[in-house]
């Protein structure tokens, strides 16, 4: 969808570009090369994005205009219907307490594909495009404790590079602990443990089904707002 997105939306002269947040760039590069995109698709393998921009789950976006100027901070930005709103999963598949929290898990993808077309259409004279002083007033401050967090995150990755697993799950359980709100770093441990279920496991605490029951689905993606 992306990649449509960015036909439509280049002649305007808007460029997207997609980073998949992927301690391992093969896991990412077959989708990417699935997706076959005609725009810059970047993997970033230790979550830079997410110190940088302020990302805690995905999909998120930040609008930056041809000044380099951010007009809008981070945000959910899905751009297509689920997998179940779409006919690609049988919600009767799943088990019940999964398919309690898919279903409750909500999102515009319509509101947000319109944003973007208005963007691009109107540049800074779009509704969509926000005064500076909106920008930082939406943008969350970066904690210590946020801080630290990344600090551990990236010396995880670097760890798991070298092969140092389970010194690079010390440093992954840290970073859980500061920064619990960050989903990336949470599904990104999940995920080299157990495969697609994301856990429960005995390397973690929590699990992705467990961390979202918890939250509630409802409050697993921020409701856009204008």
């Amino acid at each position: 969808m992306w990649q449509a997105l960015r036909t439509e939306l280049q002649p305007l002269g808007v460029e997207v570009v997609t980073v998949a947040l992927d301690v391992d760039p093969e896991a990412a590069r077959r989708f990417i090369e699935r997706a076959e995109p005609e725009h810059p698709s970047l993997i970033d393998r230790a979550h830079l994005v997410d110190e940088l921009f302020g990302i805690s789950n995905v999909p998120n976006s930040v609008w930056i205009d041809e000044e380099g100027v951010i007009v809008r901070p981070v945000e959910v930005s899905n751009v297509q219907k689920s997998a179940i709103a779409s006919g690609k999963i049988d919600p009767k598949s799943l088990p019940p307490k999964l398919r309690k929290l898919i279903t409750g898990i909500k999102y515009d993808h319509e509101a947000y594909i319109a944003a973007l077309r208005d963007w691009a259409l109107k540049g800074a004279k779009s509704t969509w495009a926000l005064e500076p002083h909106e920008v930082i007033a939406r943008s969350t401050p970066r904690s210590a404790e946020t801080a630290r967090a990344a600090a551990h995150f990236e010396l995880g990755e670097h760890l798991h590079r070298l092969g140092e697993v389970e010194a690079a799950q010390r440093h992954w359980r840290e970073a859980h602990r500061l920064a619990p709100e960050n989903w990336t770093y949470k599904r990104q441990a999940w995920q080299l443990v157990d495969p697609g279920a994301q856990g429960p496991t005995a390397v973690y605490d929590g699990s992705w089904v467990e961390d979202v029951a918890a939250i509630g689905a409802e409050n697993y993606y921020k409701p856009l707002s204008p």
